[in-house]
């Protein structure tokens, strides 16, 4: 196949909230045009850091916040540099409340989170958040270029309150933009892509499972099916015992795929899924449940919801007019010159009274910090790395969980390459398909990005954003971007483009190779692991936050954020301020 491309590049990259770039390069050439591949080293340069800072050095490192120090040149303290339109009133030249590391989405919202509700729960205003790259967001990427606007990163979030509110008190109100709640999702099967029911009234007519499959389902989610066994089940195990074999082959297993990259023979229900798993606990069986939560939200205080949300109609997806980067971006800017890039973590240490030492790597030269409280939100590998030193029981179990390799590839065709019986009135519309893995097709879905969101291709063009690889096939860490375009564009030309259609344009190809932390069997028992090991070796007062501690979409690293920092407000609250 061959591609044309717009400066294609394939990037491999280790998708860490808080990492520097990789320390190698290598150029590929294709189509006359240059491309790097980033080959990361198993930890970013946290790891490369002097740690010890020699003797003449370590004496002229003062003990105040981010008080820069180097033989030849020297900056005051970070309260008074200023940027245009920042605030930097309230950062405290001597001790912060806490310390952020990471500027991912999930560090960026604690630190927001922490300075807006302050009043609600205690301390928590004066925080610092630290990130080793130069911008922040994380692996949220978005391009614009020759009038297409692409994701190479996550390309949604599913608008909850928490997010509305996340994004209301960034000022991105006016920038929301939601998708048509109707807009339908494909599942492909048997060489046709077949809409996934959205409505009750949709399960009758609904032709991705056969009659015997939908009476299966209905019967074992009433709780006619095998009890549940005396180990922690996988996703598989769970949904074919509850709702058979069609529904997990056709629906949960490209589901999986979709949003874990990941193999539901492995992921844990109970960590993956926990509001379903719970449902068949609490009720007996999964509509059991479902009536008891809806009797015992009848049942309590209804909240009052914040005046200023938007109210989202039916079951929809969300970003921004200029893509999922505005958030970030503009909860940075909201913080002005409490973020800092370029800022690598090389040493930590707890202090007799109970405070944090951090020693970072910045332009500017060695900077220590002090703070009463800290959360690591850089992947789980990265933060085993930089808490060895603190505790290697923590260190050894937040380095079990796996991340494979996912590959973001943007492709767009003229309208007139989609099949006439994937249209709808003449256009492209809904939000995506998925494709379960017994059906040879490599891809693990594509979403419909240009109808999906206004403003996102040129007239006339559509765009396709198709995601790649997972734990089922690490081997895309190997391939170029025209061999990713050419895998994508083989397997769109079975389901959705005309096989004699013109070859793609090819407008980006990522490799996250570290992309999205697996919800295994064991993983919250791990992860309980890790924080109890914390509290053994006297860190109280140091938290563990990101998707590997929330999940992994984006809007529940949105609301693990606010949780954290209630979590750590009250620590504030009943320990440093007392």
């Amino acid at each position: 196949m061959a591609v044309t491309t717009i400066g294609a590049e394939v990037l491999q990259l280790n998708p860490q909230f808080s990492c520097s770039f990789p320390s190698r390069s290598t150029n590929i050439r294709q189509k006359g045009a240059s491309a790097n591949l980033w080959s990361s080293p198993s930890f970013p340069r946290y790891s490369n850091c002097n740690a010890k800072i020699p003797t003449k050095s370590r004496a002229r490192v003062l003990q105040i916040q981010c008080f820069t120090v180097s033989p030849s040149r020297k900056r005051d303290v970070v309260g008074s540099i200023s940027t245009p339109g920042s605030d930097d009133g309230n950062l405290n030249p001597e001790l912060l409340d806490c310390v952020v590391v990471g500027g991912g989405i999930s560090g960026l919202c604690i630190a927001q989170a922490l300075t807006t509700n302050q009043d609600a729960h205690g301390g928590g205003s004066n925080v610092l958040v630290t990130e080793a790259r130069e911008h922040v967001g994380g692996n949220i990427t978005t391009i614009e270029k020759d009038g297409y606007l692409w994701e190479e990163g996550p390309n949604s979030f599913q608008p909850s309150d928490p997010v509305l509110k996340m994004a209301v008190d960034s000022g991105l109100k006016d920038e929301l933009v939601l998708g048509d709640p109707n807009a339908p999702r494909f599942v492909f099967w048997e060489g046709k892509l077949r809409p996934v029911p959205s409505k009750p009234g949709d399960l009758p007519v609904f032709d991705l499972m056969s009659i015997g499959g939908k009476l299966r389902a209905g019967l074992g989610a009433l709780g006619f099916r095998p009890p549940p066994p005396g180990h922690e089940e996988s996703v598989e195990e769970f949904v074919r015992r509850n709702l058979g074999d069609e529904v997990f082959e056709r629906l949960i297993e490209p589901f999986c795929s979709g949003v874990y990259a990941g193999d539901p023979a492995k992921l844990s229900m109970r960590a993956a899924f926990g509001k379903v798993w719970n449902l068949e606990k609490v009720g007996g069986s999964i509509i059991g449940g479902t009536f008891k939560t809806i009797q015992e939200k009848r049942n309590a205080p209804k909240p009052t919801r914040d005046p200023r949300l938007p109210k989202p109609k039916g079951q929809t997806v969300g970003s921004f007019r200029k893509g999922l980067i505005m958030l970030p971006n503009a909860i940075s800017a909201r913080l002005g010159n409490k973020v800092k890039l370029s800022w690598k973590l090389c040493s930590m240490s707890k202090l007799v009274n109970g405070e944090y030492r951090l020693t970072y790597e910045t332009p500017e030269g060695s900077v220590s910090v002090k703070s009463r409280s800290v959360i690591f939100t850089v992947p789980s590998h990265v933060a085993s790395s930089l808490l060895r030193p603190l505790s290697a029981a923590a260190a050894d179990a937040l380095s079990k969980f796996y991340y494979p390799p996912v590959a973001a590839v943007s492709l767009s065709y003229p309208k007139e390459a989609i099949r006439s019986e994937c249209l709808i009135d003449g256009e492209l519309k809904g939000f995506g398909q998925l494709h379960p893995r017994s059906q040879g097709v490599e891809t693990l879905g594509t979403i419909y990005s240009s109808s999906l969101f206004p403003n996102r291709a040129p007239s006339g063009m559509t765009l396709l954003l198709n995601y790649i690889g997972g734990a089922t096939n690490p081997g895309i860490v190997s391939k170029t971007a025209e061999e990713l375009a050419a895998s994508v564009d083989r397997d769109l030309r079975k389901m959705l483009i005309k096989p004699n259609a013109k070859d793609p344009l090819l407008l980006g190809a990522r490799i996250w190779s570290q992309a999205i932390p697996q919800f295994a069997i064991g993983h919250l028992d791990t992860l309980d692991a890790a924080k109890a090991a914390l509290l053994d070796s006297g860190l109280k007062g140091l938290f563990l936050g990101g998707n590997y501690v929330s999940g992994v979409a984006l809007g529940r690293c949105v609301e693990g954020a606010y949780e954290a920092a209630v979590e750590i407000a009250s620590f504030l609250s009943q320990n440093a301020y007392k």
